[in-house]
């Protein structure tokens, strides 16, 4: 786990959800709006679950042709190890080279391998397959899409940089997803994003508490928002200002 993202900031983002924490990282200024979080071909398997947050172990994987070596499941020891060595909370991240895809990614035993080594999730640009199996672990998992078959698994460069839903992601990046989706969050903006989050609920409450009084008029609206983005500007301003410091 990197020295700079401690996991006392790995547990205060887990309470929040993803778009939160995008909005949060809006007000740094510090990437395009329309950067850094998967698209809509990436979906949650169990909406239900709570916040993913975790490092990215990166692979590249293929399962159209039979390998010209080994067996199927190739290389899934060689990433375990790699895996082991790791510290802190890991997010599986996986490329399927094969285009479209032709086998699931995953399966039962890859996601309670995955976990017993510390994994916290798993993303894939494929697919997934054994779901009912695998809900009970509350291991979260995206996907592409669902298939019934491994075919011919393999699993060939690890820890390099991969692309995923429109995003790429590197070995170490640290992702937060939930059911909207994944974003990274750049770690020396980690505890100030989580810091963020509250005050930005915080800001949006004010609309959202005046909508829900009833009675709502056009200028009550109009002053609730006003109020609302000022909060905001007031928490962004405060937010690149610490970051700076940092920096």
């Amino acid at each position: 786990m990197p020295a700079e993202v401690p996991e006392s900031v790995l547990e205060a983002l887990r309470k929040y959800d993803t778009p939160t924490v995008c909005n949060v990282l809006e007000l740094f200024e510090c990437r395009s709006r329309i950067v850094g979080y998967t698209d809509a071909r990436i979906k949650a398997c169990y909406p239900s679950l709570p916040p993913m947050v975790g490092f990215a172990t990166t692979a590249t994987f293929r399962a159209g042709a039979p390998p010209r070596g080994g067996d199927t499941y190739m290389g899934l020891g060689a990433q375990v190890e790699r895996i082991a060595a790791l510290s802190g909370p890991k997010v599986v991240v996986f490329q399927d080279l094969d285009d479209p895809p032709v086998a699931a990614t995953f399966g039962e035993i890859m996601c309670t391998t995955y976990q017993a080594f510390g994994c916290v999730g798993l993303v894939t640009s494929g697919c997934g397959r054994d779901l009912d199996q695998v809900e009970p672990l509350k291991f979260p998992c995206f996907t592409a899409g669902t298939m019934p078959s491994h075919g011919y698994t393999q699993i060939l460069e690890l820890e390099v940089p991969v692309r995923v839903g429109g995003v790429w992601i590197a070995p170490g990046d640290l992702l937060h997803g939930d059911r909207n989706g994944i974003t990274t969050i750049p770690p020396e903006l980690a505890a100030l994003t989580a810091e963020g989050c509250a005050g930005f609920m915080d800001a949006e409450a004010v609309v959202l508490n005046y909508l829900r009084q009833g009675n709502a008029t056009a200028s009550g609206f109009v002053t609730a928002r006003d109020e609302c983005k000022r909060r905001m500007n007031e928490l962004g301003n405060r937010l690149k200002s610490r970051a700076a410091a940092v920096r």
